[in-house]
């Protein structure tokens, strides 16, 4: 039975995948977004609703959730979280909103060193008064960082997460999660899940399946937290996402990130990408400019 969805971040990642997932399945899909551009007339060409605003913005959130059955919320690592939270919150119960999939952290939690990590578990929290079925959805790094932070023209991933490991995750599997739970959102709800990638690595390991996958050389260059955040900083990272990255990197040392779970397949029935499946599948973000 077709339903109508509301998704936030649909030009993004992981709202990119919930929207193409939800209307493979003939459901009607509703996109809040900040502003309209190419990628949103692109959405609109494919028959998604689009409604423009910020999610701050009680008026703007309040159209785009009328009618709808269930949302997906998401917010960038920006300032502002707890607002928009606010705001989808009360959006959410004035319309009737039956389930909401919230997009938080691995890192969340009450006594986290990052600002937003702590954000996200106080948005945890308010989320939880929705009378409908909520679920929060916690990755661990997805796999686009393998792209996002490479020197491709050097053939390097410098970052400052020493031996610590993980299992990326892509947002291609999360977007199949989360289109999964909107659909059926009752056995999930009250429900924080984990998300990880099939296979758990270190980062020389990460680097040497993205090297092989490539057919070049890609090596993982450990550096210090304090390099990092010169690094953020000189490529015009915000404050706000610097201090979290910062203290995220401290996080992976110690094992936050870490781990590896069922979740995606057994929601979804489908195996999450491997690293050296999603390069392959991603194959021209890798390339040298």
């Amino acid at each position: 039975m077709s339903q109508r969805f509301l998704v936030t971040g649909a030009t993004g990642r992981t709202g990119g995948y919930t929207v193409a997932e939800l209307r493979r399945q003939g459901h009607e899909v509703r996109a809040l977004v900040h502003r309209a551009d190419e990628r949103s007339a692109r959405l609109a060409a494919d028959g998604v609703e689009i409604v423009v605003g910020d999610l701050r913005d009680l008026d703007a959130v309040s159209r785009a959730t009328k009618g709808i059955d269930a949302a997906y919320f998401v917010y960038p690592i920006e300032p502002g979280l707890l607002d928009a939270t606010a705001v989808m919150l009360q959006a959410a119960e004035e319309n009737g909103v039956r389930a909401l999939v919230t997009m938080s952290q691995i890192s969340a939690r009450r006594d986290a060193g990052s600002n937003a990590a702590r954000q996200h578990w106080l948005s945890e929290r308010l989320l939880d008064r929705l009378p409908g079925a909520v679920t929060h959805l916690r990755p661990t790094f997805f796999a686009e960082w393998l792209h996002f932070f490479a020197d491709h023209a050097a053939g390097q991933l410098r970052l400052p997460f020493a031996d610590g490991r993980h299992a990326p995750v892509a947002a291609e599997d999360q977007g199949r999660l989360i289109a999964a739970i909107l659909a059926d959102p009752r056995p999930h709800a009250g429900k924080t899940y984990t998300l990880h990638g099939p296979v758990e690595l270190d980062h020389h390991q990460i680097a040497a399946a993205v090297s092989r996958t490539l057919g070049r050389p890609f090596d993982y260059v450990p550096i210090s937290i304090d390099e990092f955040r010169a690094d953020l900083a000189r490529h015009g990272h915000n404050p706000h996402r610097i201090q979290h990255l910062a203290n995220v990197a401290v996080d992976y040392r110690n094992g936050i990130f870490a781990g590896t779970n069922d979740v995606i397949r057994t929601v979804t029935g489908v195996e999450p990408l491997t690293v050296e499946a999603f390069v392959a599948r991603n194959r021209e973000q890798f390339a040298v400019r």
